[in-house]
């Protein structure tokens, strides 16, 4: 892929004797969404602990714009442009959700000065907040929406930090049916100007949002492809066979 933004080479971690992502290479596009999926267990959130810089990896790269960021710190990773979601809640409970969010467009700036400043000082930031919030639809200074738009607000930090790829683990995770509607609808808007890399069991949405699909078992990649190459191919038919024989769309 020409205009990859992020990858890895031969991506690996290991836990003692366990592989738990083994040899991965992966590239993400400038623009779109990249979903990975497989059953429990086959290394997904520890790929995306591993692009984040959560984890370290045992082997292999992770490239940005082509520079080696493999050792970079979390926070480097982040004020570079890659944003992520966890699986469980990373929110701050007494703080509202309009101050989430300022605190997510602080994150991006390293000077100390500002660090000495009240918050309210820098409108940027709070310019950031705001306009994250309304691109989500949680345009209040209120408290924190209810537990099942946490994810609409980890979605709405992200994007308080201006990224350029979002890393995305279960964003549906607890939402009911409309809400799901409503966050597919804004995955798919946001995917015309950023790189989304999007883990998600509901294989429903997944099909109905991925450009390109990546399958992982037992750590390593099975397959890649476009929705319709991964749909019929008959090794992913199997990997999913005795879970849920319905598990990929058609």
């Amino acid at each position: 892929m020409l205009d990859a933004i992020l990858s890895t080479a031969n991506l690996t971690r290991r836990f003692g004797g366990l592989i738990a992502v083994n040899g991965v290479a992966l590239e993400l596009g400038t623009h779109g969404i990249h979903a990975i999926i497989g059953p429990n267990g086959a290394g997904k959130s520890t790929l995306v602990n591993l692009l984040s810089g959560e984890l370290r990896a045992s082997a292999g790269s992770v490239r940005l714009r082509g520079e080696d960021i493999t050792n970079w710190t979390p926070d480097r990773i982040a004020r570079h442009g890659v944003a992520r979601t966890f699986q469980h809640s990373n929110l701050f409970p007494d703080f509202s959700a309009f101050e989430n969010c300022r605190l997510a467009a602080q994150s991006r700036d390293t000077g100390l000065t500002r660090c000495l400043k009240p918050a309210e000082a820098y409108r940027e930031w709070n310019e950031a907040a705001d306009r994250a919030l309304t691109i989500v639809g949680l345009a209040t200074r209120g408290g924190l929406p209810a537990s099942a738009l946490s994810h609409a607000l980890e979605i709405a930090m992200s994007l308080a930090t201006s990224p350029s790829v979002l890393l995305l683990d279960e964003p549906l995770a607890g939402m009911g049916a409309e809400e799901s509607v409503r966050i597919v609808t804004l995955l798919k808007q946001l995917s015309a100007a950023h790189a989304i890399l999007l883990i998600e069991h509901d294989m429903d949405a997944v099909f109905a949002l991925a450009d390109w699909l990546t399958v992982m078992v037992n750590g390593a990649v099975l397959a890649t492809g476009d929705p319709e190459v991964i749909r019929a191919n008959p090794d992913v038919q199997r990997a999913y066979l005795g879970a849920d024989s319905n598990l990929l769309p058609v």
